[in-house]
């Protein structure tokens, strides 16, 4: 490459061009706001390279017209411009045309002749865009950081010519494709445990097909035969004969996680489990671990596999209090500790294994009662009470151990999914300097 060649240019610049385009979100109404529509993605939707446009709210549709120039496009990058500035990620193709929260910005390229779209959010996420942010972001600790339109144009970055922004953009987005390759694989293969949970454990489907005289389709003849035939009155209405109602509290232990002060997040090889290690809706982060140095008790440690559960919620839609996380083993780290947003959950009878407890979290019945539980305005906090006090049809312990056989295979793979996509990102943030640089050239 000929790196004498590559140029700093200013944002500015490339906007008058016709070349870039850089916008911000839309200040929405809370009328404006439904369950239907056009999705609304805030700054929290915005994680690890990627957009989640699978979004609790949504510009109603008779408001539609009001957001046609806000509408995002493939490969728009998006970036958080107010409070954790800088988080960086990318509008696939496939995914619905969406609104940005305002303090979201999007950088669009409108001439990829001259700007590849996919090397324009490899930009983003580069240092060089870093150092420009840190330049001029405002922060104190009465307001949170922000970056204005006015600075982003200001900002000056190097933009190769477009035969080196075609290869940088194949070679890292070969890796990026395969990282979202994964994410989707695990997205199947997680609904397809809590798919078999659900009909197994809450419509009782094998049940009905006995009972109407059926042989219960996708069973073998040994699991089919664990079901039973007929249903009895319970404390939750109909349930299969033979089973029972338990409390979770019977069941489990829930152990509160470690309060923290800021000094205490240092370099270490120990780390927190935070509300940050929450994915919106549920699910397991692996970026919201902070390291730690400070002292724990023993039950408050964490690893690969464990059940938690988010104690609190800062988010607007209370899109993670009471939602579940499997928590991942990390490379990083030779130690995992609970923080104090985060409970740990224990089985402490064979009745239940932590794969049943983790899709049982995730129904609508056991979200329900938690969000019935949570108190607070602009935070959130799940009563101790909570868990504990939840209800729930627990199966012959058989059929439990069937459930967990089914499912073990499954969230396996996902978890070697996970350990593949972390290899691969590492070797793309490896790379993504020495490419950018010049260091690295590519043919």
């Amino acid at each position: 490459m000929a790196v004498r060649s590559w140029q700093q240019t200013k944002v500015d610049e490339m906007i008058r061009r016709g070349v870039l385009a850089v916008n911000d979100g839309y200040r929405v109404r809370n009328v404006e706001l439904g369950p239907v529509g056009i999705p609304f993605v805030r700054g929290g939707d915005i994680n690890d390279g990627g957009i989640n446009t699978a979004v609790e709210d949504h510009i109603r549709p008779e408001f539609a017209d009001r957001v046609q120039s806000k509408l995002t496009r493939p490969y728009d990058v998006a970036f958080i411009s107010k409070g954790t500035v800088g988080r960086v990620g990318l509008v696939r193709p496939g995914q619905p045309a969406s609104v940005f929260a305002p303090q979201v910005c999007y950088w669009r390229s409108l001439d990829p002749d001259h700007l590849e779209p996919r090397f324009l959010f490899y930009l983003l996420t580069s240092a060089e865009f870093r150092a420009n942010l840190d330049a001029v972001k405002t922060h104190g600790s009465m307001v949170a950081d922000y970056v204005s339109m006015t600075d982003q144009r200001d900002f000056r970055l190097t933009f190769p010519p477009i035969r080196e922004q075609n290869a940088i953009a194949a070679v890292l987005g070969a890796l990026d494709d395969k990282i979202e390759l994964n994410r989707r694989m695990n997205s199947t293969l997680e609904a397809m445990a809590r798919a078999l949970f659900q009909s197994w454990f809450v419509d009782f489907d094998p049940v009905r097909a006995k009972l109407d005289g059926r042989h219960p389709p996708n069973l073998n003849p040994a699991t089919a035969a664990l079901f039973p035939d007929s249903f009895q009155d319970s404390a939750l209405g109909h349930i299969p004969k033979g089973w029972s109602v338990k409390r979770i509290g019977d069941l489990v232990d829930v152990v509160k996680g470690r309060s923290y002060r800021s000094e205490e997040l240092a370099d270490s090889k120990t780390a927190l489990v935070t509300l940050k290690s929450f994915l919106r809706g549920g699910g397991y982060r692996a970026d919201g671990l902070k390291p730690f140095t400070g002292e724990y008790k023993p039950n408050q440690r964490v690893a690969a596999g464990d059940l938690v559960v988010a104690f609190t919620d800062v988010t607007q839609a209370a899109d993670v209090i009471g939602k579940p996380a499997l928590v991942r083993s990390d490379e990083r780290f030779e130690t995992l500790v609970a923080s104090l947003d985060v409970g740990i959950v224990r089985p402490k009878s064979d009745c239940v294994s932590i794969l049943f407890l983790y899709c049982l979290f995730l129904t609508e019945a056991f979200q329900s009662h938690t969000y019935s539980h949570a108190t607070g305005t602009t935070v959130l906090h799940l009563s101790p009470t909570a868990i504990p006090s939840f209800k729930c049809v627990i199966p012959n312990q058989e059929l439990a151990a069937v459930f967990a056989r089914n499912a073990e295979p499954l969230f396996e793979l996902i978890d070697e999914n996970a350990k593949q996509s972390r290899t691969l990102a590492a070797l793309r943030d490896t790379l993504l300097p020495k490419l950018l640089s010049g260091e690295i050239s590519v043919k």
